[in-house]
């Protein structure tokens, strides 16, 4: 069985420095990830000056800016991120960043095999034909989206030549409450679209996240930091390290839970099989020659005689030697 996908996501908790951001990979990398993201944005391109900060933002940073304002602070530069690229390669992990307008998907197609379109871009149409014209892998997160935009956007990556794609169900809220989760609902998009679907996580805690490798995830991705206090929008609603940890152990054991699906015993249930399972025995002394019968027969363990699902075919019939009680039959 192919493994989930784990992805650590580092978003803007780097802060705007790169010392932060390949300490974070280096923390990632011993966690168990297997991706580490950023996020990638000409500030100019994506937000005019007049807008607000989403009132999580508002509420984490406790002050009140601009959007402009707040991702001004916490951008990183092309080299810097090429630097990321080739750190991750060095030290073994993958390397992906979201983009969030059309320069940035141009600068990162040679920097990462895959793509990871936001919520909040799944209507930007030239965005779509953008990715979807490299015919990279595409992870398509579907917080706040109807159907209808999904079934859209899916469209569209498909017209301009996308062909391998997962799909996210997410909450976007930050964080999300578990009772806004609502997982089923990812059990409706792979039902209704045919494609492997995952979970982008934006609660808090890891439970929700390994419910949706159980239910068939194929890929998860969680906000991390170094430390839950640290300045910035997103750090609040992010795993600590030890938490990451727990997440990826947690996963893998889940993984290795589900199996095959094919119904049989394993080899240590056949070791306990005739431990726990019953025979047919006499519940009394039995004489050669004396009929079988309910005054004379029980049930008991161990299982390494005849099995009790026999019990009409010897009822009635002839003792052929005689038993003491609790022999087996």
């Amino acid at each position: 069985m192919e493994k989930t996908l784990i992805i650590a996501e580092i978003g803007v908790n780097h802060n705007g420095s790169i010392k932060l951001a390949k300490q974070m990979i280096e923390v990632a990398k011993d966690c168990g990830a297997d991706i580490v993201k950023f996020q990638t944005f000409n500030v100019d391109a994506i937000t005019s000056r007049y807008a607000e900060m989403a009132r999580y933002q508002k509420e984490n940073l406790g002050e009140e800016k601009t959007q402009k304002e707040m991702l001004s602070s916490l951008t990183l530069t092309h080299s810097e991120f090429c630097e990321l690229a080739e750190y991750c390669r060095k030290i073994g992990i993958r390397f992906l960043s979201t983009p969030f307008d059309i320069e940035s998907v141009r600068f990162l197609d040679d920097l990462q095999d895959m793509w990871k379109i936001p919520s909040g871009e799944i209507t930007n149409y030239p965005y779509l034909v953008e990715i979807a014209r490299t015919k990279k892998k595409i992870i398509l997160s579907t917080g706040m989206s109807t159907i209808e935009e999904i079934d859209e956007a899916l469209k569209v990556l498909r017209e301009n030549g996308s062909s391998d794609i997962v799909i996210l169900h997410c909450t976007t809220d930050y964080p999300a409450p578990v009772e806004g989760v609502n997982l089923n609902a990812m059990i409706t998009l792979k039902n209704r679209f045919g494609y492997p679907v995952g979970y982008s996580d934006h609660t808090r805690g890891i439970e929700v996240s390994v419910a949706a490798v159980a239910m068939g995830a194929t890929v998860i991705e969680k906000h991390f930091t170094l430390d839950k206090t640290m300045n910035g929008p997103d750090h609040k609603a992010s795993l600590e390290p030890d938490e990451l940890k727990k997440l990826i152990s947690a996963v893998r054991n889940v993984e290795k839970a589900k199996g095959t699906g094919e119904k049989k015993p394993t080899g240590s249930e056949i070791k306990n099989r005739s431990v726990v399972r019953k025979s047919i025995v006499a519940s009394r002394p039995i004489m050669k020659g004396e009929f079988f019968s309910t005054e004379n027969l029980t049930t008991k363990r161990p299982g390494t005689g005849i099995s009790p699902m026999k019990w009409n075919e010897i009822i009635g019939t002839k003792a052929d030697r005689d038993y003491k009680e609790d022999e087996l039959i």
